[in-house]
């Protein structure tokens, strides 16, 4: 790996889960395991830093043995809200994104991603299944931590119009759907776990 091509990760866990009764999705155990654990396994081998993003049982986090970063302010803002967390700490000129709920991505994946965007020089590369774009995949230069702060501080949320502010390409992940299989509730929790039997 060259100097330039070195990139930082986080995984985001700070949501308040409220589809999920508001139990900290990370933590859920899905086939026997934290639903975290999948991500941290997809995005580790690709980072050469990794932050986790989380706004409660930071220590239970913190069993994971990375660094637990929080949002900069305690009202849930979402996850552009931990993104700028990541954007505040990280090392590299490159950030990769990925949520902690989504146990069937790859590094494989999340190296398509990085590959796509530093092809295409673009500022954000987003991943996109066909259909529609998963905002919280993503890999975003670490310059535009400023742009981000200006974003969240106008009270704006919406990822995707934040997009619109810069260079940013789809990467076609259609022929890998099932990558983006997210568990939000209790009820795809017991589904996609006897599914995947």
């Amino acid at each position: 790996m060259n100097l330039q091509a070195k990139v930082s990760g986080v995984v985001l866990a700070g949501g308040l889960a409220r589809r999920m009764n508001k139990q900290d999705k990370g933590l859920v155990a899905f086939k026997n395991k934290a639903m975290i654990t999948y991500a941290i396994e997809a995005i580790a081998p690709v980072v050469n830093e990794l932050f986790i993003n989380a706004n409660r049982n930071i220590e239970q986090y913190q069993q994971f043995n990375y660094p637990v970063i929080s949002d900069a302010s305690s009202d849930f803002a979402g996850p552009l809200a931990g993104v700028y967390a990541a954007l505040s700490v990280c090392q590299h000129n490159v950030l990769l994104v990925t949520p902690c709920d989504s146990p069937f991505m790859t590094a494989k994946g999340l190296q398509t991603l990085l590959a796509e965007r530093e092809h295409e020089d673009a500022d954000i590369a987003v991943a996109f299944d066909g259909e529609r774009i998963h905002p919280v995949f993503m890999v975003i230069k670490s310059s535009l931590k400023n742009s981000l702060q200006d974003y969240l501080a106008q009270g704006e949320r919406k990822i995707d119009l934040w997009f619109e502010r810069h260079h940013w390409v789809k990467v076609d992940f259609s022929a890998n759907p099932e990558y983006f299989s997210n568990i939000n509730t209790l009820e795809q929790l017991t589904e996609l776990t006897i599914k995947d039997r």
